[in-house]
């Protein structure tokens, strides 16, 4: 068999292989095009596979300056919306994390699990319930969210990303009470509190454990559990605690994954390269509302307190991490201190 035809088998699939077959083996009177044919296709895919493969290098030569510039810094990311539950985009997480890692930027995970929790609490029959966008969290409820947060979810975490060669620890703020909180109290209309059961707010965070892992080259995941004066465990908005925990830290960047392209204007477009006044006039004329407002004010509060730039991305995009960090384009809205 010709070793055109041949290759072309192994590098482009059984249809090429077929049409070369058939280019090479059928009576000469009736295929006037003969070798011309063969030759040709097989020219225009090999050019195609040279040109992906001269992208690929170009992309990481791309992402050469950016590698420089935040090697040894640490970046704060906010893992949730459908990069949590959809099994090809969590596989494609792990494997970037684990890229930061190898590359020398500290990568801190903090993971939400809303829907989990929405699952475990329809499966033993329990039914959520939510006051102005916070969870009612009862201890029976607290119970389940623990099991949730600081089990299942942050345990598939860690796993995926050791799987990928890294070596990731599970965190919750219970471990070496890292993570302080009190109990949150929302206000009514007429300003009275309204009591939500173990929901918390931060009070302190010890960034002692999670610099100290970061050190050792391990990647901390955290779920967003906090813990009392008297041990009692608090559920909290897992945007808060990234937020306060890339403050706390000094981090270079706060990179929130979510189920939008990113900040949008009120004609739908993309918002890029903001800065807290701009952020701020946005809240103000009502272009940012309704759920982005507690993960827009978490990241404002980060980029006012020393944290250099927050990322607001499309989780659902393959490799929303990397492509944000290490290259030029990015594929969402940069908050700039």
């Amino acid at each position: 068999m010709p070793y055109g035809c041949w290759q072309g088998k192994v590098l482009f699939g059984k249809s090429v292989f077929r049409l070369c077959f058939v280019a090479e083996f059928y009576p000469r009177s009736l295929r006037p095009f003969g070798f011309t044919l063969c030759d040709a296709i097989l020219q225009m895919l090999e050019n195609i596979v040279l040109t992906e493969v001269a992208e690929k290098a170009s992309i990481l030569a791309e992402a050469l300056p950016y590698i420089r510039r935040f090697a040894g810094k640490t970046i704060v990311i906010k893992y949730g919306g459908n990069a949590m539950t959809d099994a090809l985009l969590k596989e494609e997480f792990a494997k970037d994390v684990v890229l930061l890692k190898l590359v020398g930027i500290n990568p801190v995970v903090v993971h939400g699990g809303g829907p989990q929790i929405n699952e475990l609490l329809a499966r033993v029959g329990k039914q959520g319930e939510f006051i102005q966008g916070m969870r009612v969290t009862d201890a029976d409820t607290m119970d389940l969210v623990e099991m949730v947060l600081g089990g299942a979810v942050n345990k598939e975490i860690v796993s995926l990303i050791n799987q990928h060669g890294g070596k990731a620890v599970g965190l919750t703020g219970k471990d070496g009470h890292f993570i302080r909180a009190s109990k949150l109290y929302l206000k009514s209309e007429t300003e009275q509190e309204i009591d939500i059961g173990q929901v918390g707010e931060i009070d302190s965070i010890d960034p002692a454990l999670v610099s100290l892992l970061d050190k050792q080259d391990f990647i901390p995941v955290v779920a967003p559990i906090g813990v009392g004066k008297n041990g009692e465990a608090y559920n909290i908005n897992a945007d808060l605690v990234a937020g306060k925990l890339a403050e706390t830290l000094g981090a270079e960047k706060l990179v929130m994954m979510t189920n939008t392209a990113g900040v949008l204007d009120k004609e739908g477009r993309l918002l890029t390269g903001l800065t807290t006044q701009k952020v701020e006039a946005l809240f103000a004329d009502g272009t940012i509302h309704g759920g982005m407002l507690p993960k827009i004010n978490s990241a404002l509060e980060a980029a006012r307190n020393g944290v250099n730039s927050v990322h607001i991305i499309d989780g659902r995009v393959p490799h929303a991490l990397l492509l944000e960090i290490l290259t030029d384009a990015g594929v969402g809205t940069m908050i700039l201190s």
